[in-house]
């Protein structure tokens, strides 16, 4: 019987949104924006657009968004400004690729009407490709914030619901309610979302539906204790099964700096525990962890696929993005690269996906990198770095002609890898096995470190001038494996 009301509803669904067709307003609206896209790319500055990461053909980008497999390609969409390289008015950008590495840029996906389109997840039905967002209506000070939805039966041109909102907060929630990560278990749908409590405290909600449009409220799933880890606001919640744990990875916003912890303005992170879907509770079992250590990482999306957990992030940062110099070549923003998800313990490994080494065209290095060997690469780069970790390792990032300088450093001493970007110093703590290696790749703007089996991960964007030169600036002669790495994205 559940069944057969899901069927009935998912037809209705899609006879709704399909009979509501753009109206001629918004057709014109799309044919502008494709054509201003179209005419005014090549006046972009390319000396920093990246090769093998997702970025904007033109405008500004921050979180992705409605990251899934369907019909036979991975699904990428993010929070995208065309009309300038700052954060505007939110529309919704749409890249595909067959393999996570390989993307091709698709047509703007979502448009701005009463609502800015914000945060938001993707899912299938049937054949049907949906998508579950916030709609962001009025602005920063005096708001609201509820769920829409919108559909496609080709995975490119999408109709939003005739109807929607279809989930609005109840008067009892703070306006912030938003970033929607939408999941099936058994007859329901769910979702999770971030909000905050009356007092400012982060919070995750809990709601599930049987026909996506009659939502039932059933829990707070966490929430920011004040007298341990502070944050007002939980941004981009995403909530899973890894190995056997249950995992609440969240974007707090607010977290005071302790230590070597929680140095970007806001943070990216999880919680392991178990979850009963007979009580909606969630038992947490770990504290808070940071899930990438770099300068510029925030609000992470994931997909299963294969019985693989997949993750991207922005590459990217509220306090740095706004003043990096793309901005003035008419673009900002990038993804990291897609990373496979596993779980040691009570922490999250990270790792690159496997397709990545098929960008590799050839060798710049192979063999012993002795002391003060200097490796020049042109813009791309992945290297393979083994060392004697009983000795410290020091390794020297500039630009052939200027620009940024990154040290990537194992301190003995103090058991920590360190990040050193301009003098913007992350570190954290490492164990590295007998085996481990450091494995590297650079992009024309952009470090990405994985350490051993990605227990330890940062991701920095970076701005050498005429290419990366690697120094080895250590005691030890290293032993490297330095690939050139192709082209994988648009210019």
């Amino acid at each position: 019987m559940a069944l057969l009301k899901i069927i009935t509803v998912f037809f209705a669904l899609v006879a709704t949104c399909l009979s509501c067709k753009l109206s001629s307003e918004c057709d014109q609206q799309c044919t502008d924006l494709e054509a201003y896209i179209l005419s005014n790319r090549s006046t972009l500055n390319t000396r920093y657009r990246l090769q093998y990461h997702v970025s904007p053909p033109i405008g500004w980008m921050n979180d992705p968004n409605g990251f899934i497999y369907y019909e036979s390609k991975y699904h990428i969409f993010y929070q995208y400004y065309p009309y300038g390289a700052v954060h505007g008015d939110m529309f919704w950008g749409h890249s595909t690729s067959p393999d996570l590495v390989n993307w091709e840029t698709l047509l703007t996906a979502l448009i701005p009407g009463e609502e800015q389109i914000f945060s938001g997840s993707a899912f299938v039905l049937g054949t049907t490709l949906g998508l579950i967002y916030t709609g962001h209506v009025g602005n920063d000070t005096v708001h609201d914030q509820s769920q829409y939805l919108a559909f496609s039966d080709d995975g490119e041109i999408f109709h939003k619901y005739a109807s929607n909102p279809v989930l609005r907060r109840s008067d009892a929630i703070t306006p912030d309610f938003r970033d929607p990560k939408i999941w099936k278990n058994g007859d329901y749908w769910y979702v999770v979302i971030g909000s905050k409590t009356a007092d400012k405290r982060g919070e995750v909600l809990l709601y599930r539906t049987a026909d996506l449009l009659n939502w039932q409220y059933l829990s707070v799933i966490a929430e920011a204790n004040n007298a341990t880890e502070y944050a007002f606001m939980m941004e981009c919640p995403d909530f899973f099964e890894l190995d056997g744990k249950y995992v609440l990875m969240t974007s707090p916003q607010g977290m005071n700096a302790s230590g070597d912890r929680y140095q970007n303005l806001y943070q990216t992170g999880y919680m392991l525990g178990s979850f009963s879907y007979e009580t909606f509770q969630f038992t947490v079992e770990t504290e808070f962890q940071e899930l990438d250590f770099g300068h510029d990482f925030y609000a992470t999306q994931s997909t299963e696929k294969d019985g693989k957990r997949l993750l991207i992030g922005w590459f990217g940062m509220w306090n740095s993005t706004e003043y990096a110099p793309e901005v003035a070549d008419g673009w900002a923003g990038a993804l990291t690269i897609f990373r496979e998800l596993s779980l040691s313990g009570t922490r999250i490994l990270m790792t690159p996906v496997a397709a990545m080494e098929t960008l590799r065209n050839g060798t710049a290095k192979e063999g012993t990198f002795t002391t003060s060997e200097t490796v020049v690469l042109s813009q791309t780069g992945e290297l393979i770095v083994s060392a004697d970790w009983t000795v410290g390792v020091s390794l020297l990032l500039t630009g052939n002609t200027g620009g940024s300088n990154v040290t990537l450093e194992w301190d003995l001493e103090n058991k920590k890898v360190v990040v050193d970007r301009d003098g913007e110093v992350r570190q954290v703590e490492w164990t590295p096995g007998t085996s481990a290696s450091w494995r590297i790749f650079l992009d024309t703007s952009s470090v990405e470190l994985f350490c051993g089996d990605g227990e330890v991960v940062f991701s920095s964007r970076a701005y050498p001038e005429g290419g990366w030169l690697v120094e080895n600036k250590s005691t030890q002669n290293l032993t490297a494996t330095i690939y050139n790495l192709n082209r994988s994205v648009p210019l």
